[in-house]
């Protein structure tokens, strides 16, 4: 069985973590701050609270976003190392079939 490389693995889950609407919504949210509080990110959500901690949760566990506890909030802000990553990581995805004269 053939198995799927790192880069592989980490754009898919990076695209399923940015799969939904209000995750998008979070991350330009959030690209906009320096950092916010968790109320600051439901103010602008149409959401419930704890449908927004279950976008949060998956866009920490893509790490695409980091969240500090300063108590008694939790700060949310971009990881901008792994912001850059994947940013990279589909520049290049897209990049690839550009450059061959059999894509359609």
């Amino acid at each position: 069985m053939k198995e799927y490389t790192e880069d592989q693995e980490k754009i898919a889950r990076i695209a399923k973590a940015m799969g939904h609407p209000a995750r998008v919504a979070i991350l330009q949210f959030l690209a906009s701050q320096d950092s916010c509080f968790f109320g600051d990110i439901h103010d602008v959500l149409p959401i419930a609270k704890a449908t927004v901690s279950q976008h949060l949760k998956e866009l920490k566990a893509a790490h695409l976003i980091k969240g500090e506890i300063e108590m008694p909030k939790v700060r949310y802000c971009i990881d901008k190392d792994n912001w850059a990553l994947a940013r990279d990581m589909f520049a290049q995805l897209f990049v690839d079939c550009t450059k061959k004269e059999s894509c359609c």
